[in-house]
């Protein structure tokens, strides 16, 4: 699927540097994560880091591991071991989790030895002793972990940055923040176009992490606007990405993530549209579609879109008619009269008349009679 540019005048099919925009081929397959609730079964071989520390590999990553300071960005669940009770998920709060390696909380000791281990993309299953967790005493606020509490970790590393001495995003400047969301958006559109989805949306979540909505809140003027130019080509490319990989309801998100911002984005509009419309959304579609049309006209992929939807539209009230026609069957037609039924009707039309004639006949007699 094509991209929609900025400005009506522009073609849909136009590359740009800061969005992704050829959609059309959708052959690449996503892996998305399990509902969470348990922790998964994964039948990988186990390694052993540490004595208090195992790992089984969900999925493999690439490239090289962090070293000591680097800051990672990871997803994770936990989940008590002897309860199999939940008590974190970023996944659920869509927000990454930055640990800087070496200034990690006591707490998360176990879970940095686990991250040290893996490479950007990996995702594994990590089984925590209580020493490297909670401790002794658990947790008696938030999170809620029992004590002496053994942890299973599932991990995924989105990436790291090696930063010297462990500079984390709370230290940077703002130029500095918005210059590291940059170039992580500008590697993930390196990798889209190689068709690297998965490693490409690490890129683009990493750089929206840089920006998170603590960050946001500070800005104003210059700097609002220029985080905004780099955050939000992000999700609209997460959703491309999204898109391409079937997980059309993940990609929704994106899309209204910058429609909270910019409620007339043309390419949010459109791309929110193309997902609601292979969910079977095909009204809300149409209305995103309509609305997308509002600010760019000229675009021929927003009238393609339209024009599929009417002709899906009509396709299925041919085949709702045609079911419909099944199950009632056509209206019963009257039979046509065979000879002999038309000659006793005639002959019962001419008794009847005669008995009329009859009674009227002898009516007149009497009444001479009298």
């Amino acid at each position: 699927m094509e991209e929609i540019q900025e400005h009506p005048s522009q073609s849909i099919g136009k590359d740009d540097e800061d969005e992704i925009v050829k959609e059309q081929s959708a052959d690449a397959h996503g892996d998305p994560l399990q509902d969470g609730n348990l922790p998964p079964k994964v039948d990988s071989a186990v390694e052993i880091l540490q004595e208090k520390v195992t790992k089984q590999v969900v999925k493999e990553g690439h490239g090289q591991k962090p070293t000591k300071y680097a800051t990672c960005f990871l997803h994770y669940r936990a989940w008590t071991e002897s309860t199999q009770h939940k008590f974190e998920d970023t996944w659920h709060e869509q927000r990454p989790f930055e640990m800087v390696l070496g200034k990690e909380k006591k707490e998360m000791a176990g879970l940095a030895v686990g991250v040290s281990s893996m490479k950007a993309g990996e995702r594994a299953l990590l089984h925590v002793g209580w020493e490297l967790g909670y401790g002794k005493e658990g947790s008696f606020s938030f999170p809620n972990v029992p004590p002496m509490a053994d942890i299973i970790y599932e991990v995924e590393l989105i990436g790291f940055d090696e930063v010297k001495e462990g500079k984390s995003r709370g230290d940077m400047t703002a130029e500095e923040r918005i210059g590291s969301a940059d170039r992580r958006k500008m590697d993930g559109n390196s990798l889209f176009k190689d068709e690297k989805l998965e490693e490409a949306m690490q890129q683009y979540e990493m750089a929206i992490a840089y920006l998170g909505d603590d960050f946001m809140f500070q800005l104003f003027g210059k700097y609002r606007d220029m985080a905004l130019a780099v955050k939000n080509p992000c999700h609209l490319n997460m959703a491309a990405c999204l898109i391409k990989l079937k997980r059309h309801e993940e990609a929704i998100a994106q899309c209204t993530i910058v429609l909270a911002e910019d409620e007339n984005n043309a390419k949010a509009l459109f791309r929110r549209g193309k997902a609601r419309a292979e969910l079977g959304q095909t009204d809300a579609a149409r209305e995103d579609f309509l609305k997308a049309r509002k600010h760019a006209p000229e675009d021929k992929a927003i009238s393609r879109e339209l024009r599929l939807l009417d002709e899906h539209d009509k396709a299925v009230y041919k085949k709702q008619k045609e079911l419909y026609k099944g199950i009632f069957g056509p209206p019963p037609q009257p039979k046509p009269a065979n000879v002999l039924t038309r000659i006793w009707e005639w002959l019962i039309l001419i008794y009847q008349w005669l008995l009329s004639l009859i009674y009227r006949l002898s009516k007149r007699e009497r009444h001479k009679t009298n």
